[in-house]
């Protein structure tokens, strides 16, 4: 019989917790927390308000304010009963109210005792990016939102990281802030989606590194992979490459055919990303079919103007759009013109 290691029984243990609590939840420190919080089947949700929330939060907590009205409606929209909740506000009080409701209505709840007071004390890192969760099925999807054209996925303890870039916008300091990767995955050779340094500090010796020619040839790493092929990544997630271009007269230059790459992930349960690196309203795009999220640029004029975005969202028909890559680009009125559409305005300048 195999030797456990620490890790599992500390999962265990804590896990045990819940048969015994008498509200059916049940508090932890830090250390027991993180465990839980951080192993396949959790979702992490920080309870506080959003200006909280953005001032420093856990690596890859959502934010659901349990003071609003129609919390418990919201987490019943967004998570399966089959989850653990890894509930935490600033000193624990609000995300045991909030423990107590879940339980309520059936789902297993650990609580992060004396909040975020007690994470910080204890030296745990903290992270500014935002985070939007989904679901594959019975597994969470936990994408998280680092800059411009630049994020990273969460599946099954597996991390994958889309063209990771340290000092574009706000500074990234991939080598604190991040496990190593399990995938990278680079759209094209640009400074602001290919970083040499960034990917060495997310790799290691087992990191499936994947890039268009052009970036492979420039930093000498990885395998190239091309328009329209495919290949495996980690806890069964397809990968299909699809084109990214300019379209436009005199914007060829900018981005040209055969050459970038976009990415569609279709992972076990079905759930489907699009994430299009540079490119405007192609053709190619009525290919591109049942996707859940879809990140689409709308950086004018090197990638898509917002007419060119509605046009491209409602060939593909996602079921949510998170525009990104779109620097000074005014996006106020792009919802409104996709009603049919959930169109999420995030940070992705």
């Amino acid at each position: 019989m195999k030797t456990m290691t620490n890790l599992s029984l500390m999962l265990m243990s804590v896990l045990g917790l819940f048969s015994c609590s008498q509200d059916g939840w049940t508090d932890a420190g830090p250390d027991e927390f993180q465990t839980v919080a951080y192993s396949q089947g959790t979702c992490l949700i920080d309870v506080r308000t959003a200006q909280e929330y953005e001032q420093g939060h856990l690596l890859n907590a959502i934010n659901i304010d349990w003071q609003k009205d129609g919390f418990t409606d919201e987490i019943g929209r967004k998570f399966n009963k089959n989850l653990t909740l890894a509930v935490y506000c600033r000193s624990g009080r609000r995300s045991a109210e909030a423990a107590a409701a879940l339980t309520g209505a059936g789902y297993k709840v650990i609580n992060l005792k004396e909040g975020y007071q007690s994470w910080t004390a204890a030296g745990k890192p903290v992270s500014n990016y935002e985070v939007e969760c989904f679901m594959d099925g019975n597994e969470p999807v936990i994408i998280t939102l680092i800059k411009h054209g630049t994020l990273a996925v969460l599946y099954k303890g597996a991390y994958i990281h889309f063209d990771p870039v340290a000092g574009y916008g706000k500074a990234t300091d991939y080598a604190t802030e991040f496990p190593k990767a399990d995938a990278i995955l680079v759209t094209h050779e640009h400074g602001d989606h290919l970083d040499k340094n960034a990917i060495t500090s997310l790799s290691s010796e087992n990191t499936i590194l994947l890039l268009n020619a052009k970036s492979q040839g420039q930093i000498g790493m990885g395998k190239s992979i091309a328009n329209y092929e495919k290949a495996d990544l980690p806890q069964g997630i397809r990968l299909d490459v699809v084109p990214a271009y300019n379209t436009t007269p005199g914007r060829e230059q900018f981005h040209p055919k055969n050459n970038g790459n976009g990415y569609v992930l279709t992972f076990p349960g079905g759930f489907r990303l699009y994430v299009a690196g540079d490119t405007e309203d192609v053709p190619e795009m009525s290919d591109i079919k049942d996707i859940d999220v879809a990140f689409l640029p709308v950086n004018q004029p090197y990638t898509m103007t917002v007419e060119q975005c509605v046009k491209a969202a409602n060939v593909i028909k996602p079921k949510v759009l998170i525009p990104y890559h779109f620097s000074q680009t005014d996006l106020k009125e792009l919802p409104s013109l996709l009603p049919g559409i959930d169109v999420r305005l995030r940070n992705m300048q």
